[in-house]
């Protein structure tokens, strides 16, 4: 495993950090997908074991079981000082609108929440899930920073929003002396790379961290076109993402990977790996042979000619996950 600096940050992750939101009690969220703690558990100690120690998860998935399961078995198998923990904050699944959104009350109530669901005094990487449009940002800005100086974040990151939002967050530390956004979490992938146009130039410019949710395309880039899984079936965010005209470069994924005799989830991720800008994409894994696939990854060296091989199909596409 290789581990490098979040931007211009101290703050040091392994290459590939372990998205947590697979993990969860079906019968407590709303994906019917997401794995109990037994075999959540499973998959948590064998990415320990291959030397990942980055894991993201948020205080909305599966309602906080995610956070409840990912503490348990962090206490369990890992020193809390050789792993870096992220969780974001904005969304809850609660009704009461005060309990949502970067507000101060929100952050202030949904930070000591984690906490006590992942079972530690600190997160290292706090972000806010989404841009907030109801909330000014200096507000939330402030109140990050006062987590950061009571001690329960040591950085903090931010995901999807526009190019100008970030930038905008990033002056308001800047002029008020704040803490500064290290990270910024965003949806980058074979199928999706308008970040490349605004945000990546942006993130370089500035020294942010960037690492991608979704860089298999929710499973689309691993699979062929027609072929359905329980997720697929049943996630209604994920059916916005790509569409019919994605199937071209699907296929060149796959016939990149039967020459390369390689899993097409490892040509997938050796080319998001392959971007200078990215610190640590954020995989998914619903089985352990997952985590194996995307440590493997780190191996596979893309040519220039097979990059735009990979790249040759993709076409502008409508801005979606800022919501």
């Amino acid at each position: 495993m290789d581990y490098v600096n979040v931007g211009r940050s101290g703050l040091k992750v392994s290459r590939i950090c372990l998205g947590c939101m697979s993990f969860g009690e079906p019968d407590q969220g709303p994906h019917e997908w997401t794995l109990p703690e037994d075999q959540s558990r499973d998959i948590i100690r064998h990415a320990l074991e291959q030397g990942i120690t980055f894991f993201d998860t948020a205080n909305v998935y599966s309602a906080g079981s995610s956070e409840e399961i990912v503490g348990r078995a962090l206490r369990d198998f890992a020193d809390r000082d050789d792993i870096v923990l992220a969780t974001k904050v904005y969304n809850n699944g609660r009704p009461h609108p005060n309990e949502r959104g970067s507000s101060r009350k929100a952050i202030m109530t949904e930070i000591d929440a984690s906490l006590r669901r992942l079972g530690t005094d600190y997160v290292d990487l706090y972000q806010i899930h989404r841009w907030d449009p109801t909330t000014p940002i200096e507000e939330t800005i402030e109140a990050l920073h006062d987590v950061v100086k009571a001690g329960k974040a040591r950085y903090i990151g931010a995901s999807s929003m526009f190019a100008w939002q970030f930038s905008k967050s990033l002056y308001t530390s800047e002029l008020h002396g704040w803490s500064r956004f290290i990270s910024m979490q965003d949806h980058y992938n074979l199928l999706y790379r308008e970040e490349e146009r605004e945000m990546h130039p942006l993130c370089a410019d500035q020294g942010i961290g960037v690492i991608p949710w979704s860089p298999l395309a929710r499973g689309r880039l691993t699979r062929d076109w027609d072929t359905e899984t329980t997720r697929s079936q049943t996630d209604q965010f994920g059916s916005t993402l790509y569409d019919e005209g994605d199937k071209a470069t699907v296929d060149a994924v796959s016939d990149l990977a039967g020459k390369r005799g390689v899993p097409r989830a490892q040509i997938a991720l050796a080319w998001v790996l392959h971007k200078p800008v990215v610190t640590a994409p954020i995989i998914g894994a619903g089985k352990v042979g997952h985590v194996d696939d995307a440590v493997a990854a780190l191996d596979v060296s893309l040519s220039d000619d097979e990059i735009a091989t990979l790249e040759q199909h993709y076409r502008p596409r409508p801005i979606v996950g800022f919501s």
